[in-house]
């Protein structure tokens, strides 16, 4: 992490007498591109409006630059958000709704013109200032909205799941231009979104959240092969989770061997075979009655339903976590 630039320290907020952040501690660094990941009803969009100033914490202190901005008025605040909906002035054209925010401002129409030009220029548009936002696609719509909150070089960025109503394949191609962007600009990027896929593709931090709380905070991947919980390992990447001597272990389908020479091998029973995407998923039951999941790329094997195989996993591959369920009863 670069020189921090944002920290969020202890934020808590409920909602009548639903507790929906349980104190909530974050840094950013300068030019660092972080997503919150999570399910819906998790607290990271909460988490988001407190950054921006469009919710107000209980308790707790929002530090931008080493200024307390908690109680600041929104437009007094150095960040910008990017919504999914775009959020743009149908009545304008796209030079009109990038250049917005400094008209507001009372630049100088001379340095909004030079200044739309670049950023529409950034965001690969710039043939696109006279057009009105119904002759967009919804690829264009998100790069004008992305364009109109660089403009005004916020210190950070906020995103909104703001890929969420494209289709798959533009999705994926806009992460790789949001990566770009955001590597250009070197402006901080605070992300939230549902799809860990997204996630670890984008982030160089990820923090997962559950329950108004962050459960980590990593890089992909931290996240990813290091769980530190039950619920992080199984909700990014879907991870087996098996009860073993007292312990909970989290053990990647990917990491399930079927060819019997794995230091930890048992035997199990084939429950079930399925094939999506290119992967082969099988379903094994152990012994002592325990679901677990292996997965390989190709069409089939000659295992079949109900067959007693030898299957295991190297110990290097089996992570120790805390088991949420367990804390939670």
């Amino acid at each position: 992490m670069g020189e921090s630039i944002l920290q969020l320290q202890q934020i808590r907020k409920s909602f009548a007498d639903t507790e929906v952040l349980k104190g909530i501690d974050l840094e950013a660094g300068q030019g660092e591109f972080i997503t919150l990941l999570g399910a819906s009803g998790c607290g990271k969009t909460t988490t988001l409006r407190i950054i921006a100033g469009l919710e107000l914490p209980d308790s707790g202190q929002v530090i931008l630059e080493g200024h307390d901005i908690t109680d600041w008025e929104p437009n007094k605040r150095d960040v910008n958000t990017v919504f999914q909906n775009y959020a743009l002035f149908p009545h304008m054209n796209v030079a009109d709704n990038v250049g917005y925010g400094l008209k507001i401002r009372k630049v100088p129409k001379a340095q909004i013109a030079e200044r739309v030009e670049r950023a529409l220029r950034l965001v690969q548009l710039e043939e696109y200032g006279k057009r009105m936002p119904d002759q967009l696609s919804g690829g264009q719509k998100q790069r004008i909205a992305i364009a109109r909150a660089v403009i005004n070089e916020p210190k950070v960025l906020l995103l909104d799941e703001p890929l969420g109503a494209l289709d798959l394949k533009l999705r994926r191609q806009m992460q790789l231009e949001l990566k770009r962007l955001q590597k250009q600009l070197g402006i901080t990027f605070i992300y939230i979104t549902h799809d860990q896929e997204e996630a670890i593709n984008m982030s160089d931090r990820i923090g997962v959240m559950h329950e108004g709380v962050l459960e980590q905070m990593g890089t992909p991947n931290e996240v990813y092969y290091r769980p530190r919980t039950s619920y992080v390992a199984d909700f990014v990447g879907n991870a087996n989770i098996l009860h073993k001597n007292g312990e909970t272990l989290a053990i990647r389908s990917e990491n399930i061997r079927m060819d019997g020479e794995s230091v930890c091998t048992q035997e199990a029973v084939v429950v079930e075979k399925s094939f999506a995407g290119g992967q082969l998923r099988i379903l094994f039951r152990l012994s002592d009655g325990q679901l677990l999941t292996a997965s390989r790329y190709g069409i089939d094997n000659d295992m079949q339903a109900g067959e007693t195989v030898k299957i295991g996993w190297d110990a290097k591959d089996a992570v120790k976590v805390i088991d949420n369920d367990k804390d939670e009863n």
